[in-house]
């Protein structure tokens, strides 16, 4: 996703996410129904529903900016319950893990904007993977599921030095990126050497 393509990029996500919401999540609901489905949570939640989230949250993120929160994810959940059963409702340890899964898509964003010669947009996705790292390591330690949560953090913590690497040396040693990154100069040479045809 750049400038050039947020729009059809985003519409295409937002189809896609639709599409996941129909096929899968519905699905599960369904064959959830009338369960005691929290008993049943390491069965669905690693494969459909922290994917959700981290889907739906990436789709809110490049969109508007700002994390959907439980309260929304939830609330797009409960169309597909049977009003006659207890709706199945996505908990705070499966959000969180799937939140923290969002981080290294973020990353990956943020590298992407930085070849693209965006780095203001870089910099936002690395003060906002900051946060959540910041937020959830308060969190982290009074979880249940502390193996897995751990092991995300790591990983989230690799994204966050990634994202801050990028972006530091860009800003430092910027005069040698930037004019490379984006150039729709067509004579620009690397280096002071002419392109070879």
């Amino acid at each position: 996703m750049s400038k050039s393509n947020r729009e059809e990029v985003l519409e295409k996500a937002e189809k896609d996410l639709a599409a996941v919401t129909e096929q899968y999540v519905a699905r599960l609901v369904k064959e959830l129904a009338g369960t005691d489905f929290w008993k049943l949570r390491r069965a669905y939640s690693p494969g459909v529903v922290q994917e959700y989230v981290e889907a739906a949250t990436l789709c809110k993120f490049c969109k508007t900016g700002t994390l959907l929160n439980l309260d929304e994810i939830n609330a797009a959940l409960l169309p597909l319950t049977d009003p006659s059963v207890e709706p199945l409702q996505i908990n705070v340890l499966d959000y969180l893990l799937g939140l923290s899964d969002l981080t290294g898509e973020l990353m990956r964003l943020a590298i992407g904007r930085i070849s693209d010669g965006e780095l203001e947009f870089a910099e936002k996705i690395c003060r906002f993977v900051r946060e959540i790292y910041r937020e959830l390591t308060l969190l982290a330690p009074d979880m249940d599921d502390s193996h897995e949560m751990k092991t995300k953090m790591e990983t989230m913590l690799q994204s966050v030095v990634k994202i801050e690497n990028a972006c530091f040396s860009v800003r430092v040693r910027g005069s040698e990126y930037i004019p490379l990154l984006g150039s729709d100069v067509p004579n620009y040479s690397f280096l002071g050497v002419s392109d070879l045809e």
